[in-house]
């Protein structure tokens, strides 16, 4: 049936759009409607002239009033820093065995330290701290097994020198000898001290190998990892009964590491070690006290 010619009730014709015989008919939009579509057209352009809108190579336009987010952040950071100046300059200088006895200053250093942990630490010991879960070679620090100790005082130096670098002088410093690549031992008493080693933790081991790598252990192992095999943490040397593995405890992980041994690597974060991207006094010591309180080291 044909619409030519069809008016609506208030006299207008249809778009002459058809969809299974539905009509659409060709009303004009409301004026309120209109002019509000106007208003926002109108809005929109003063607002892209009055504030930062249209991105450009390596910028975007700043706005006739130049307002900033970014500036507007930094100035809430000031007036924050302001007000904790205090607190951050006697964290600086801080006894950090007794900072735990000042509710303010604990409360301030393990907030500033929680934030100095996600931006510099995390990466590689994890939002969590529980380094092992990004993978083989990164400490957990949640648990109790600190190399160069776990006290309040011992984390910061840690981290104020590192470990194995070369920016600092007093960086703490171990390295294992290469038993394999260096021929000191063949692969069959690799095999036969990795076994004792395992049997020394109570893992399952081959006796036919671990008899005759206990004589092994004594002479090329023992005087870093002692006898017992508990370790000296002083020197870097870990305890090899216990169930942590920083590279991990299978037969093919200790074979890697008693064979070519291993060589991690921590950076001195203290500012006067990394021009431009350290940490000073306050940084350093309230990030200590934040992993310290987390519950692992001593």
């Amino acid at each position: 049936m044909s619409t030519e010619g069809k008016k609506s009730a208030e006299g207008y014709g249809t778009t002459g759009h058809s969809w299974d015989g539905i009509e659409e008919w060709n009303n004009p939009l409301p004026r309120w409607w209109v002019w509000v579509f106007y208003i926002t057209v109108i809005w929109g352009i003063g607002y892209t002239v009055a504030y930062p809108a249209w991105p450009l190579i390596d910028r975007a336009t700043s706005g006739l009033l130049g307002y900033s987010t970014r500036a507007q952040v930094a100035e809430r950071i000031s007036e924050a820093e302001a007000r904790n100046a205090g607190l951050r300059e006697q964290l600086a200088s801080a006894d950090l065995s007794t900072v735990a006895e000042d509710a303010d200053l604990i409360n301030y250093a393990v907030h500033a330290g929680a934030a100095v942990f996600r931006n510099n630490c995390s990466q590689c010991h994890g939002s969590g701290a529980d380094g092992l879960r990004m993978g083989s070679g990164y400490p957990n620090l949640l648990d109790d097994d600190w190399l160069w100790g776990g006290t309040v005082e011992q984390i910061a130096y840690s981290v104020r020198h590192g470990i194995r670098n070369e920016q600092s002088f007093d960086a703490h410093w171990s390295e294992m000898t290469a038993f394999g690549r260096d021929g000191i031992l063949s692969e069959l008493e690799i095999a036969q001290v990795i076994h004792y080693v395992r049997r020394l933790a109570g893992l399952e081991h081959e006796s036919v190998l671990s008899g005759p790598g206990e004589e092994i252990f004594v002479n090329e192992c023992s005087a870093c990892h002692m006898e017992d095999g508990t370790g000296d943490p002083q020197q870097g040397a870990p305890n090899l009964v216990d169930a942590i593995w920083l590279y991990g405890g299978s037969v093919e992980d200790l074979t890697e590491t008693v064979a070519n041994s291993r060589f991690g690597v921590m950076p001195a974060w203290s500012e006067e070690f990394r021009a431009g991207g350290g940490l000073d006094d306050a940084e350093i010591n309230a990030v200590a006290v934040y992993v310290h309180q987390l519950g692992g080291g001593q």
